[in-house]
């Protein structure tokens, strides 16, 4: 278990008079239906990516109040000893469903389901959207930064601008997984097994008498892997040809070559240009350019525009923290109540048509055309039946009154029962399986146009005709007269 601190508690508290209102009502064994969403793609993208299973997994597995919690639970005066007993002894008898790590996910659907006592069931809120939002997030940022650099090395140096311990290290861990190909963060590389990658800093040059003697030092400690920060002082007078004479002076006559050079100031296109004029000149062709810098998707795809001369980015502060939209916005709404057998829907109607909750216990499914190119999600009835041998019809919710079908279609459920009774019953992939699932469904499932970093396609989100009538029938139920 990679996290061994109890974190049990970072709930808020109204779960916690909740709990305590249904044990005093002795309504904690009535079973009860939760579901996480999220309501809108952030930096307004095609599509999100779904983080963060791994960490909501052993969240859930180790979810006990210990003597510290019942103590000071005791100490607010709140809660009566019957209901601090129950906490002291309380264990997840719940199930959970889930899409697989690493999933494409859209607005509205049910990304994670629980199925649980009504206590077990809320009390999980606070936590499990902390992992799914901050993860999920993440690996969403860092896969757009990954695209726009169109097949170029992305490393994330996010570390010291991350908010917090934590940030840091899963958000390494969650852009690795979004595609970046290393991390500058040593404690992720430690415990997630992420490649590593660093140069040097400007303190490094400032503390040599010179620059050149910076870099020839640097040079004869890491021959096989040298790179060299040339915007120090000057990257056109004498970075980059302090570069080009340590590999000249030094590595060559050693057997070694100089690997790369990075600037991380100045204006990258021109200098990126400039400086693979001078390497190519002097027989460096193999030298790559490296630039780092407040990058963000949008920034690296201005650079490739006017063809700067790079070959691998470093990115931080805008992936670390989503900086131009730091909130994912998943939310855990309750769905539906079970009591002797019987499944009751439940909705939640708003004056904002975005938070009238999707009801029920169901099923989703992502639908794909000939090609495998993912056209549509479903959310059908829990265990409603998908014939594929002949023409679907459904319900676009946006537009009900047109008469639709998908034919010649494969179905694909989404979600899948990950624990049972409280325990897991599925093997968990490894980190770089869950990137490699990332990839093929980015590179093999998705059209063009959802990729797109302005106006993207809007994917479609269906509903079978059984549970278009289901959550109809539920809104006119609960009409009332203003």
């Amino acid at each position: 278990m990679l996290d061994e601190r109890n974190v049990t508690t970072l709930m808020d508290f109204y779960e916690l008079t909740m709990a305590n209102g249904y044990f005093e009502n002795k309504s904690q064994d009535k079973v009860a239906i939760f579901d996480v969403f999220y309501r809108e793609n952030p930096d307004d993208a095609g599509y999100a990516i779904f983080s963060g299973l791994d960490e909501i997994i052993n969240y859930i597995l180790n979810f006990k109040f210990d003597e510290k919690d019942i103590e000071y639970l005791r100490s607010l005066k709140v809660f009566r000893e019957p209901f601090l007993k129950y906490l002291k002894d309380f264990n997840f008898k719940g199930d959970v469903y889930a899409f697989k790590n690493g999933s494409i996910i859209y607005p509205n659907e049910p990304i994670i389901t629980v199925v649980a006592p009504l206590i077990d069931a809320q009390l999980l809120e606070t936590g499990l959207l902390l992992y799914f939002n901050h993860e999920s997030l993440i690996t969403t940022k860092a896969n757009r930064v990954v695209l726009s650099a169109k097949g170029r090395p992305v490393s994330d140096f996010g570390a010291r601008r991350a908010h917090n311990v934590d940030s840091a290290l899963f958000g390494a861990k969650a852009s690795y997984i979004g595609g970046v190909s290393s991390t500058a963060t040593v404690m992720a590389g430690e415990k997630f097994g992420i490649p590593i990658s660093g140069t040097m800093a400007h303190s490094w040059v400032m503390s040599f008498d010179s620059e050149y003697d910076a870099f020839l030092s640097y040079a004869k400690l890491y021959p096989t892997n040298t790179v060299l920060l040339i915007d120090t002082y000057d990257v056109l007078r004498c970075g980059i040809k302090n570069a080009i004479k340590v590999n000249k002076d030094y590595l060559i006559p050693n057997g070694f070559r100089l690997k790369a050079v990075r600037i991380d100031s100045g204006d990258l296109a021109y200098l990126s240009k400039k400086c693979r004029e001078e390497l190519d000149k002097n027989g460096m062709n193999d030298c790559k350019i490296s630039v780092t810098n407040s990058l963000d998707e949008f920034k690296i795809t201005s650079l490739l525009e006017q063809d700067a001369a790079v070959d691998l980015f470093g990115v931080g502060e805008n992936m670390i923290t989503a900086k131009s939209n730091p909130v994912f916005g998943g939310v855990y709404k309750l769905v539906a109540i079970e009591e002797n057998g019987q499944i009751t829907p439940k909705i939640k109607v708003s004056a904002m048509v975005e938070k009238t909750t999707n009801p029920g216990f169901k099923d989703v499914y992502r639908v794909y055309d000939e090609n495998n190119k993912s056209i549509a999600d479903l959310i059908t009835m829990h265990g409603e039946k998908i014939d594929e041998t002949k023409p679907y019809y459904f319900v676009d919710p946006n537009k009900p009154w047109k008469n639709l079908s998908f034919a010649n279609c494969k179905f694909k459920s989404l979600r899948g029962k990950i624990i049972e009774n409280g325990k897991l019953i599925i093997p968990l992939p490894s980190i770089e399986e869950v990137k490699t699932f990332v990839r093929y469904q980015v590179n093999n499932e998705l059209w063009e146009e959802e990729k797109r970093f302005v106006m993207p396609h809007t994917h479609y989100l269906d509903f079978s005709k059984d549970y278009y009538e289901l959550k109809l029938k539920l809104l006119k139920e609960n009409k009332f007269d203003e």
